[in-house]
């Protein structure tokens, strides 16, 4: 590795030719689309179950990881706005077998990702018609939003800031009623009205009904929901500014994510018994059926399934441009990085479609549990991203200290002690999966898989990339 940041521009080069179409407010909403989807609308269902009232802290734990995150990509995004982003940093900074590593775990992830979304399609489109196959829902939606991303980026990028709009503002209208009915039924009598309050959080149980460790166990999943937060750093590279764009999308996501996520969760644990949670159906719809309001269950349906369109609308651009990065690194066969004539990859594209086959083909296989199936399978290579991301950061600081470069324009906090402490907390986080039976398989398949990585590289990537060098 070189010792001045401005070799980095080797790497930059290499990853051209996108087009340069997004602003800081389409960054947001786009950030804002792939991390509140399924995590917050059907994920929570799964936290609650496992935590009980506690999620709340759950998700706080995991706020803070991505808050550090946040932190840590946005220094080094401003300093280096490129496509391959954290998988770049990695290859720079820890070397070639790493930024390989960090590129196919989170291309693998959010590729199931985009599958564990549609998979919640069907599951709300079960709300309108139960004798309908899910198979075909997850079909007709994922040929749309392909079309969408093959278009270009300018046409993803409205799709996208209209989708995180409509839930955007469905929460926020959520926030409101809830919060309205709560107060209500505190100065109602009625025996209706005294089911519903705060006194939810102590009642089946207590706040920690399942201890302090079924709380620790809901971060895997608050930490699935956050995911995608990251894919500014991806998106900087067709930024218009990248600077500007990336500094207040960052800002503006975080506060916006941990309000939403925080604050309805503990709206619905107030209205809804923690022990209703599950995965069947939507925590926010049930709490709709709760208020007996008309027809408000089934808009919010509508809702919820925008949220997850809008979530895999996201990812499959995220995996998309990550395969474009790994094909220009000389890591995937050379036609996955050629632009069609709209500066879209459409061959990565295609490719990075697999986790929609992988979805139909579970919800036809294992229609119960292909949602928990495939959260606990694709958050190994999130979690394994994340605690990459941090390591990275730490050798990126150290290596501009070394070079005596001037100081960067923007600055994580309290280094290096909030690395360290983010870092540590995404380890206990993912080792925490090989004791519990909901994400055994977190580490089941993925250790294997990185270990496979390894011997792919050191078989057919090695000596190539010396050769380069």
């Amino acid at each position: 590795m070189a010792s001045s940041t401005d070799s980095f521009e080797r790497i930059s080069r290499r990853e051209s030719g996108l087009r340069r179409a997004l602003n800081a407010r389409r960054m947001t909403m786009i950030a804002i689309g792939g991390a509140i989807g399924t995590g917050l609308f059907l994920g929570s269902g799964l936290a609650i179950s496992l935590a009980g009232p506690a999620v709340l802290v759950s998700y706080a734990i995991g706020a803070l990881i991505a808050l550090l995150l946040i932190g840590c990509l946005a220094e080094m995004t401003v300093a280096h706005p490129t496509t391959g982003s954290f998988g770049a940093y990695a290859e720079y900074y820890l070397g070639p077998l790493a930024g390989f590593l960090v590129r196919y775990a989170y291309w693998t992830c959010i590729v199931l990702a985009v599958g564990t979304e549609v998979t919640a399609v069907a599951l709300y489109m079960r709300f309108w018609f139960p004798d309908v196959p899910g198979w075909l829902w997850i079909v007709g939606f994922s040929a749309l939003l392909i079309l969408v991303n093959a278009r270009s980026v300018d046409v993803f990028g409205a799709v996208e800031y209209w989708f995180s709009a409509i839930k955007v503002t469905a929460i926020v209208l959520f926030i409101l009623l809830a919060s309205f009915v709560l107060w209500r039924a505190t100065a109602s009598p009625s025996a209706a009205a005294s089911l519903l309050g705060f006194h939810n959080y102590l009642d089946q149980g207590g706040f920690f009904p399942h201890g302090v460790w079924g709380a620790w166990v809901a971060v895997i999943v608050a930490i699935f929901s956050y995911l995608s937060i990251e894919m500014i750093a991806v998106a900087a590279a067709e930024a218009t500014q990248p600077e500007v764009a990336v500094t207040r999308a960052f800002r503006a996501t975080m506060l916006r994510l941990v309000l939403f996520y925080l604050l309805t969760l503990a709206l619905v644990l107030a209205i809804v018994p923690w022990t209703a949670a599950g995965i069947d159906e939507s925590p926010f719809v049930k709490v709709m059926r709760a208020l007996a309001i008309p027809a408000a269950a089934a808009i919010l349906n509508f809702v919820i399934l925008i949220a997850a369109l809008s979530a895999m609308n996201s990812q499959l651009y995220i995996t998309t441009r990550m395969m474009f990065s790994l094909a220009r690194a000389g890591y995937a066969p050379r036609r996955l990085g050629v632009l069609s004539a709209r500066g879209v990859p459409l061959q990565a594209l295609l490719l990075s479609s697999t986790g929609i086959a992988i979805a139909a083909i579970m919800s036809i296989a294992a229609a119960q549990s292909a949602f928990t199936l495939m959260v606990a399978i694709s958050s190994f290579g999130a979690m394994f991203t994340w605690l990459m991301i941090f390591i990275t950061h730490y050798f990126f600081r150290r290596a501009h200290a070394r070079a005596g470069e001037p100081p960067l324009r923007v600055r994580m906090r309290g280094f290096p002690l909030t690395t360290l402490l983010g870092a540590a907390l995404m380890a206990a986080v993912l080792a925490t999966t090989a004791l519990t039976a909901t994400f055994r398989l977190t580490l089941v398949f993925g250790l294997p898989f990185i270990a496979l990585l390894c011997a792919i590289y050191y078989i057919w990537y090695r000596d190539r990339q010396q050769s380069t060098q």
